[in-house]
Order: C-alpha cells, then structure tokens, then sequence
C-alpha cells in the first residue's frame, strides 16, 4: 500500500497535474494576505477556510490520475479493494500536508501577520494552532475530492458539480445561524473560533464535527468506489 500511495503521489507530480492547485492556493493566499496585517490566529482561520476548495479539487486531480484501468489492476496488485481505496486517500492527504505547509509558511514570508507580542513563544504556538485548524479543513476536503473523483461520479461535469456544490453548501450553511450547521464540515464555525478565542470546549466540539463528518462522507465514498470499481 505505501508503494501504491508513493506511485500515485509521484503520478500527481510528475505529470505537472500538481501545479494549478499550487497556483490556485498561492493566488487565493496571496489576496488574502495582501490587505495587510492580521493576527495569526485569524488569519490561519480564514487561509483553512478559503483553502477549503483547493485541497478538494487537488485530491480530486490526484485521484482522477489515474485511467480507469489502470486503477483496476491497482485494485488487483493492492490484493484487496480497501487497500487501493486507502492509498489513495493517503496521497491525497500527503499531498495536502504540503500545500498546508506552504499556507503556514507564506504569511511571515509575506508579513501578512503580526508578530505575537509574548515573542517567539507565541508565534509558534499560533503557527501550531494554525496547523490544527488546516488539518480540520483538510479531512472534509479529501473526503468531497473522493465524492468528485471520476471513479465515483463516472464524468468531468458530474465530479465539477459535486465539487462545487460541497463547497458553497460547506460556506452557506456553515453561517452563523443556519438551521442545519451540522450537515456541513465546520469551516466556517472554526474560522469563527480563531477569531474569538473560544476555549477548548468549542475546540474539542469542532474536532469531533470535523472528523464524525469526514468519517461519514468517507464511508460514502468508499462504498461507492466498492460498488462503481
């Protein structure tokens, strides 16, 4: 399986599919942070959120690498249809650390944030609460890439409007306010969190959110990649 999940990893690059993702996470970062300075925490938030879409659509063109037949005889070598199902999820969150990697970094490159006044201390503990709230947006965002994945939605204008449409219902109805917060990952909740500073209850809730809905969509995807091949 780690060999199935490096060869896809090393697919997704080596074909140059990697690089409109890149683009597409450094241009959405670089408004964002282009307005001038913000707290990190804040603004760790708001990258999470609008990254959102990105990681979706970068695991979609990991997984849609692959020709079908190709994925089928990947089926056959991993031994079983779980084995194959997973190292693709695997890539697809390897190559998902990376682009979070870049939106850690990218702000203090760019001096999109303010310094914490407690020192370095602070800097890095926000920098690691930046890295939780990035992992929070990422699981839900692999998991809609798979609902969009050719292998599931069996055409291109299939997989763009399920993309889509998670997407925007994952912002609509994730306001403040909205009747039904929980049939959506918490983007928008958590974004609110890092901006109030609400305490570790409401971190431990958004977590558990976080990863009882990716779980959810994942059982989803799984089952449809079982039964669709």
């Amino acid at each position: 399986m780690i060999a199935l999940t490096g060869m896809r990893l090393r697919a997704f690059v080596r074909t140059g599919r990697s690089v409109a993702p890149l683009i597409a996470a450094l241009a959405v970062l670089s408004v964002l942070y282009g307005g001038g300075r913000a707290e990190a925490g804040e603004a760790y938030g708001a990258s999470a959120l609008i990254l959102f879409p990105v990681l979706a659509w970068q695991t979609k063109i990991l997984l849609d690498v692959e020709p079908d037949v190709q994925r089928r005889l990947a089926r056959v070598a991993a031994g079983s249809a779980g084995r194959e199902i997973t190292a693709g999820l695997l890539a697809a969150a390897v190559a998902g650390l990376g682009t979070i990697a870049i939106a850690l970094a990218l702000p203090w490159l760019v001096q999109g944030v303010k310094p914490d006044p407690g020192g370095l201390g602070g800097d890095v503990a926000a920098v690691a609460l930046g890295f939780g709230v990035h992992l929070l947006a990422l699981l839900p965002a692999v998991a809609l890439g798979g609902l969009a994945c050719r292998a599931v939605t069996r055409s291109a204008g299939n997989g763009v409007a399920v993309l889509v449409t998670g997407a925007v219902l994952a912002i609509v109805l994730g306001l403040q306010g909205s009747p039904v917060p929980w049939l959506v990952p918490p983007l928008m909740a958590t974004a609110r969190f890092t901006a109030s500073g609400s305490g570790a209850a409401t971190a431990l809730w958004l977590t558990v959110h976080a990863f009882l809905w990716s779980g959810a969509a994942l059982a989803v995807y799984s089952r449809l990649r079982r039964t669709r091949a």
